[in-house]
């Protein structure tokens, strides 16, 4: 906080403020009303501002005195309050008085014919979502109730409903429902997601194609990680693909996000990363996974899902990359198949069971053979492995064409 500030230096940048608020509303300037609106941004023009409202107590009397701002004195007493409880580090109050200035500023949108103000509204959406969770800490740390993320969420659904109609405001409602999937993802309701989904993805007034494209990637990416948690890996590939596709080449970090879930979705389908690319964007986590995918090495797989448990778990991938196994064990026979076929080309196909088994004990991973004749079968069922059992004598006899099918961008049959 400032050292020392005059009262008159107080009323001068209180004032420079609701000039700025009024002729930005005047003029239509969305760009410049945003700016106005970012609380928890740290922007210089902002701190100064808090600082006078801190010092000049009276800033009601000001708004009153003059017909230009008082028409706004809803949306403007919550947003000092929100700026000077931020400043002085009370988060929760800031929350509250910024959710009575964003109400009010709704009510303000909804009379406003053209688009214009949707800068804005961004910056609504964007702060309420930031200071709840900056509130919710703060009350943890009392030992309350974090609660405040929750009636940030249902803000925004108010939101949604306000974009959510024919004119050109309603390619707003994406941002916002980015928005809500941050919420929901932060506090483990994804479920709730759903409803959202199905207004952008089945209502006639949205166009998918004329949202933003900054939108449209924030948007994939969060339903791609929907669709890796439900499994359904063909649509994942196709949501996260796109995201990356999109994302801007400079923003390295978003796309070390995309990547951080489309890779265990390629791998699911028989596509491997190059090393090249782990590296790049630091997922080195991945690096024994994919290796071991490579190598037929079942040791390895397990080693780094050990390794990285904590990781993959809290990424939500732990058991994507857990199935991973058969693919581990198609490379290992496979291994096997191409040594004997150097070896006597005419008993290639023909794998004794046995041999599996001493080439797992290689990996320190001990089994019998009624283990392994059950893996086998798996990998005969799952179409990862042609061939049928020869029972009695214990060996597989593999198709003499094509005995390891590709999975050709395709699951693991279920």
């Amino acid at each position: 906080m400032a050292a020392y500030m005059s009262m008159g230096e107080a009323n001068r940048r209180i004032n420079e403020y609701l000039n700025r608020f009024s002729d930005a509303v005047s003029y239509q300037d969305g760009n410049s009303l945003s700016r106005l609106l970012s609380v928890s941004s740290d922007s210089a023009s902002l701190l100064s501002l808090a600082d006078a409202l801190n010092v000049f107590q009276d800033a009601n009397r000001v708004i009153r005195q003059s017909e230009k701002h008082s028409q706004y004195t809803e949306i403007l007493l919550p947003i000092f309050r929100a700026l000077q409880s931020y400043r002085l580090g009370n988060l929760v109050e800031s929350y509250m008085a910024f959710e009575r200035a964003s109400n009010a500023f709704i009510q303000e949108f909804r009379n406003w014919d053209s688009a214009w103000a949707l800068e804005a509204l961004y910056v609504i959406a964007y702060e309420i979502r930031i200071l709840a969770e900056r509130a919710d800490i703060e009350l943890a740390s009392f030992g309350k109730t974090p609660e405040k993320l929750k009636g940030a969420g249902s803000f925004l659904m108010k939101v949604f409903g306000v974009l959510a109609g024919k004119g050109p405001k309603r390619v707003g409602a994406l941002y916002v429902t980015c928005q809500l999937f941050k919420i929901y993802f932060k506090l483990g309701t994804v479920h709730l997601c759903r409803s959202v989904i199905r207004s952008i993805e089945t209502a006639r007034i949205f166009d998918f194609e004329e949202f933003p494209v900054r939108d449209k990637v924030t948007y994939m990416y969060y339903t791609g990680r929907l669709e890796v948690y439900n499994e359904n890996f063909p649509a994942a590939d196709h949501k996260l693909s796109y995201a990356l596709t999109h994302c801007n080449d400079r923003k390295e970090e978003n796309i070390r996000m995309i990547l951080k879930y489309l890779i265990p979705v390629k791998l699911s389908i028989g596509i491997l990363p190059r090393d090249s690319l782990l590296q790049k964007f630091n997922l080195n986590e991945y690096s024994d996974v994919v290796l071991a995918l490579r190598r037929g090495d079942l040791r390895l797989l397990r080693h780094a899902l050990q390794e990285h448990e904590d990781r993959f778990l809290r990424s939500g991938v732990y058991l994507v990359l857990e199935k991973l196994e058969l693919q581990v064990y198609q490379r290992l026979i496979k291994k096997i198949y191409i040594i004997q076929k150097q070896k006597d080309p005419n008993k290639a196909h023909q794998i004794k069971l046995d041999v599996i088994v001493k080439a797992l004990k290689w990996l320190e991973i001990d089994m019998d053979l009624d283990e392994v004749e059950c893996i086998m079968s798996i990998l005969i069922y799952k179409n990862l492995v042609k061939g049928y059992f020869a029972h009695k004598s214990k060996v597989a006899v593999l198709s003499k064409q094509d005995p390891f099918p590709k999975l050709n961008g395709k699951p693991v049959n279920s």
